[in-house]
């Protein structure tokens, strides 16, 4: 049984930080994209960041760049996004998610994911 265990989520102030862990469980993570997304209420589900499988190749939102950091422990089965510099607009109920993906534009779409996590509520106040 596939499971994406998303941690780490909390209640912090602007300009504090937080690391984000996904556990997966039930495939050959190794074989997997990572990627994190992220929803704020009364907002679409937006794409934050995502690793190729061999975590070579990373990507970003515009919002999220040179604060976030994604990465990956394939011996942990475990996929990472640290947030610095947080702000106030970071506010939202993130998701892990995992996919087969072969090209660099397919990782910034939800549609290319096949595999989601419950969510971790990440709240920064200001």
């Amino acid at each position: 049984q596939v499971q994406l265990v998303e941690s780490g989520g909390g209640l912090v102030q602007a300009g504090d930080s937080l690391r984000l862990s996904c556990a997966a469980s039930g495939f050959t993570f190794s074989s997997y994209a990572m990627g994190w997304f992220r929803q704020a209420p009364g907002k679409e589900r937006e794409f934050v960041a995502a690793i190729s499988r061999s975590g070579a190749n990373t990507y970003y939102s515009d919002s999220v760049k040179g604060r976030f950091t994604i990465s990956r422990d394939s011996g942990k089965s475990t996929a990472y996004l640290q947030m610095d510099s947080l702000k106030p607009e970071d506010t939202a109920v993130y998701y892990c998610a995992s996919g087969k993906i072969y090209f660099s534009s397919s990782y910034y779409s939800a549609r290319s994911y096949d595999y989601w996590g419950q969510g971790t509520q990440v709240t920064v106040s200001s």
